[in-house]
């Protein structure tokens, strides 16, 4: 990884570990701080990202972030039964197990059609706030439904992002990554992950 590469990946897992930024939105940000607005640095992977975050994890991190994880684990549970009608799959860092209190709970549902998962919600008397998702190299943005969830901590809550996929899509959604990890995970693969951290 280039030496830029590298600094924007360390300041991105901090922004990502503590303040709960994405890592499209850290990469940028890092970006802008480090080199100033409009540089043109190469920036990192995904992998090589999440490679610092594991990394800031275990030096800043390491006693609390197991805990946290099985928390948000055990919050996605629910709304992975509550929502198997829509096929979801739990993704983002809550499934690559990088996920710290700050961290956003992210299920992608793969519906026949994206407008029943959002009537569903209204259906239950649920409030959410609507979005996008822009993907590299798709002419189709991504739904996206957002709601804050009550934690188990009194006070506290969770953000709760639903991506609306295309049922088609399904069929790629374990697709792994370069190191033969997968992205997101299902509700029995979430049970055995939770069995493994007991």
């Amino acid at each position: 990884m280039a030496e830029g590469s590298a600094e924007i990946a360390a300041l991105a897992a901090r922004l990502v570990a503590d303040e709960g930024l994405d890592y499209a939105s850290a990469k940028r940000r890092a970006l802008k701080s480090l080199f100033g607005p409009g540089a043109r640095v190469e920036l990192p992977t995904n992998e090589a990202l999440e490679d610092a975050l594991r990394e800031h994890i275990a030096l800043f991190h390491a006693d609390t972030q197991p805990a946290e994880l099985r928390a948000l684990r055990r919050a996605a549970l629910p709304w992975m039964r509550r929502l198997a009608e829509f096929r979801p799959h739990l993704g983002g860092a809550v499934w690559r197990g990088t996920a710290t209190r700050m961290s956003a709970l992210q299920l992608d549902l793969y519906c026949d059609d994206p407008k029943a998962a959002e009537i569903a919600l209204v259906n239950a008397g649920l409030r959410f706030d609507t979005g996008q998702l822009v993907r590299p190299g798709r002419r189709e943005p991504l739904n996206v439904l957002t709601l804050s969830v009550p934690d188990r901590t009194p006070g506290e809550a969770i953000t709760l992002h639903l991506i609306l996929h295309d049922l088609d899509e399904q069929r790629g959604a374990l697709k792994p990554d370069a190191r033969g990890r997968s992205w997101r995970g299902d509700l029995a693969a979430l049970q055995r992950c939770l069995e493994e951290d007991e």
